[in-house]
Formats: C-alpha cells, structure tokens, sequence
C-alpha cells in the first residue's frame, strides 16, 4: 500500500516537473523497421554488436513484451504506423483503404501541436500516403514516402510548410542519411517550443545489404540460427498464393547456409543503426535539451528470419509480431524493464502523457507511463494478434493459442516451457482446458473489437503448404551482388557475396 502511494506522489511529482508550460519534454522517436526483439545485446543476445542501444537499455526502461497488434495488410508496417500515428486498432480505423485512410482519427503529431505546445519534424520513412502526411507533419527532411528501398540508392524529398519538393538523390546510406538529419535538427533546435522530432529508419528491413564491414564482421563470427529454425514452415499459414514478396528472398527449403549469410546481413544492419542511434544520442547530450528530452526507440514489428521455416513478418509468431521498446529521459526509472504486455501503438497516449496532452476520444491506446512507476502490474491482460482474415493469436502470458481460419487450424503452445514455439499442445486432451480458456479469451478480445472474420470456414483450404521456386519475384530494390546471390544460384557461405 506505501509503495503504492509512494509511486502515485512520485509520478505526480514528475508531471508537475516535465509537463507544465514551457517545460514540457521534447520528444524524439526513433522508429526502425523489420527488427525483432531479440536482436539487442543488453536483452539477452551475446551475438550482435548493439553497444549504444545497450547504454539506451542502460540509462532507461525496457518492454520485453511489445508487440505489433496484427495487420490488414501484407505490408505489415503500414498498419503498424496507421495504429502508432492514430492510436487506433487497425480494426477502429476505416475498413477501406485503412493504410492511407485514418477517417477522423487525430494523429499524434498533429495533436501535440495543435495548441501550440510542440513543433513537430519528420525524418525518413512514412509509407502511408500523401493524404495522411498532410495531416501530421508540415515540416521535414530526407522523407521516403515508399515502402522500402535499396539503402544504399534511393530519393528523399523535403517538406516545407505542407509542400514536399521535388524528389532528390539520398546521397548516403538510410540510416547514415536520417541520422545525419536527426543530428542537424537536435543542433539546430531552440528551447523556446518543444519538439517532436519523428525519425523512422528504413533498416533493417531488407534488401539486406548493409555496408561491407559490417557484413564481414558477422560472417567472420556467426551467430546461430534461430532455436525454431526449420527448412519451410510445415503448413500453408496463409492462403496459396498470398505469403508476399518477403517469403521469397530465399529458395525453398531453406537451407543453414543461406539464412546464416541473411542473419548476418541482417544483424550488420542493425549494427550499422545502432551507431546511427549513439551519434542521435551524442547529438542530445551536447545539445541544450540533454536533461529535458524523452527519447524512445521503437521498431514498426520484427521479422521471422529463418524462424519456422518463415522469412517475412506476415505471421503471428513472437519473432514477427514482438519488436523491442526502449524510453529514456526525465523521469523514466534507469536499468529497468517490464515484461507487461504493451502495443507499439500505446505510445500514442504514452506521448500524450508525458506532453501533458489530452487524448482524443476513441483511442485504443494506453500510457505506458504507470508501468514505468510501478503504479501498476499490467495495464493489458492478453495480447491479441489478428492478422488479415486468415491469422488470429492470443496468449495471456504463459500460453498462446494461434488459429488459421482458412485452413481450420489450431496451435497452442504453454511459452513457458517453449518460447519458441516449438511443441503444439492444440491436440493433446491433457491440455484441453487450457486450449478451452484461451479460445474463451479470444471470443472476449474479438468481441471487444468486433473482430468481422469468422474462425471457421465450411470450405477449408488445404493444410499442405505449397512453396514454387518458380514464382519468386526479385523485387528491382534488391543490389546486384544480392540478385547474384540469392535470385542466381550463386552462394558462398564461407565467403559472403561475390561480387
């Protein structure tokens, strides 16, 4: 009970600190895109090189359990900015065209500055429309409106009172070029208005092509494959035809050899971000705003990456829908973390509540902030992971249920005993209560978001997967060496990619 009331003082302290007037935090939100949540050393993974998200770790408050709610689209990341941006579910936003159309959802940069408390600037990826920028941000720099590009060769445009200019060539690696914007912006800023500076990184989203030193230092020292690893996942998950261009970058099955060389190509480009981070963050500390700025970083989802036999992130599994989440600043307790269930888009009110900015109505989000104080446990009792029509999962911590509708299929896994999802307990009558509980909790969650998509079809579609080489689609963003590589015939694990 003291200790309750000790953290309600404190956390009204704090409030009465940050949040008033002029002396409301800055906000700088650093977003990557494709990055799973094990892929940072400080959180348990001795193989990658993550020295500065590490000190972030260090000085700030981790959630173990973050996750990206589901999708309505393949492209998974713009409903993962659709739910950040708005606060909404992607099932509250507009059923047609949700990625670009946000109906009269208030986004978040719109909303901090629409009294005047905050200015607000963007840097890189936004992938969501014109029509929904427009609504956000007036002001920016190095914006790519697209999905996803070659890092190494792509256009930006700047905006400027509402206006994008002209596209223009990059001139530099993605996240070498946003954070240089970052760095100029922090340097640049006054301290008469507060800011929220919004930088999402393209990395490590594919092609995995990161600078040549930092591929090299993975190939010299390989990590091992994920615990789930397997050659191709052992059932069609997702409708034949349908699995997107990312369950193609590699052939089928999936031998070690090839995701070994992805896996270091991807963990290159994490290392190569995670520099870009240290410089965003060197930038802050000799800035005015050191001591009066929160900074998060984020990722949109994670990514299979040889788990299950899977590539993509067009999946339910912890590895795609988990993404790390790290906040640092004034009031934000050091070296500590949470395992309480949260969303990538309850920073949406998280945000809000450190502004001292009234949320709109209609918002699923929720602050993370009483977490963080230890006010409160928990603030989600299940997470609820509904992907198109053809994918539901819910887990309440321990056990996870996962249901294919097109197929009429269920898995259940007790995560306590294997967190990699390894063992399916979904036929076992010893675990027929449980499997009972946990589809009682989904109806629950489904209810509460009028979930449309049945969990049953009269007509099931085949269980068995179907993989064609074939079809393979080599996408015009991926460089020579890995088109060579992976799209060729041409892989030498011992030696990376011929040039």
């Amino acid at each position: 009970m003291k200790t309750t009331v000790l953290s309600s003082l404190l956390r009204l302290l704090v409030s009465i600190q940050i949040a008033t007037g002029a002396d409301r935090p800055n906000i700088i939100f650093l977003f990557a895109d494709d990055q799973r949540a094990d892929t940072i050393g400080a959180h348990g993974n001795q193989h990658i090189q993550t020295p500065n998200l590490d000190r972030l770790a260090a000085d700030g408050f981790s959630f173990r359990r973050n996750y990206c709610a589901g999708s309505f689209s393949g492209a998974v990341c713009v409903a993962s900015r659709a739910m950040l941006m708005t606060g909404r579910h992607w099932m509250r936003l507009p059923a047609k065209q949700p990625a670009t159309n946000w109906g009269d959802a208030t986004t978040l940069p719109s909303l901090l500055t629409s009294d005047g408390h905050y200015s607000s600037f963007i840097i890189g990826k936004w992938h969501n429309g014109k029509g929904t920028l427009d609504k956000s941000f007036a002001n920016g720099r190095s914006i790519y409106m697209d999905g996803m590009a070659n890092h190494a060769d792509f256009q930006v445009q700047d905006l400027t009172g509402g206006r994008l200019s002209p596209k223009r060539d990059a001139g530099g690696f993605s996240s070498a070029v946003f954070a240089d914007e970052a760095v100029k912006f922090i340097q640049r800023a006054g301290t008469e208005q507060p800011f929220f500076l919004y930088v999402a990184f393209i990395a490590p989203h594919d092609p995995r092509n990161p600078p040549e030193k930092y591929r090299r230092m993975y190939y010299e020292n390989r990590p091992p494959l994920p615990e789930n690893f397997l050659p191709q996942h052992p059932f069609q998950n997702v409708p034949a035809g349908t699995a997107g261009r990312d369950e193609g970058l590699a052939p089928w099955p999936r031998t070690k050899e090839i995701i070994s060389d992805q896996l270091c190509e991807y963990y290159g480009l994490i290392t190569h971000l995670d520099e870009q981070v240290g410089r965003i963050r060197q930038a802050l500390q000799e800035s005015p705003h050191a001591k009066n700025t929160i900074l998060i970083y984020t990722a949109d989802h994670g990514l299979a990456m040889g788990s299950h036999g899977l590539l993509g992130k067009q999946n339910i599994y912890e590895q795609s829908m988990r993404c790390p989440l790290i906040l640092s600043g004034p009031g934000i307790p050091k070296d500590q973390s949470s395992q309480a269930f949260t969303y990538v888009h309850d920073l949406y009110a998280t945000v809000c509540d450190f502004a001292d900015v009234k949320t709109p109505d209609g918002i699923n989000s929720q602050s993370l902030r009483p977490l963080m104080t230890g006010e409160v446990p928990g603030i989600h009792q299940s997470v609820f992971l509904p992907f198109q029509d053809n994918q539901r999962a819910i887990s309440d911590g321990r056990w996870k249920l996962h249901i294919y509708p097109k197929i009429n299929h269920r898995l259940l896994f007790d995560l306590r005993t294997d967190p990699h999802q390894t063992r399916d307990l979904a036929n076992d009558p010893a675990h027929r209560p449980q499997l009972d509980r946990m589809l009682a909790l989904m109806e629950s969650q489904r209810k509460q978001l009028d979930d449309p998509y049945p969990l049953h079809v009269d007509k099931p579609g085949p269980k068995e997967p179907h993989y064609d080489n074939n079809k393979r689609v080599l996408d015009v963003w991926q460089p020579e060496w890995i088109r060579d590589k992976y799209f060729n015939g041409r892989n030498d694990p011992n030696h990376g990619p011929k040039k």
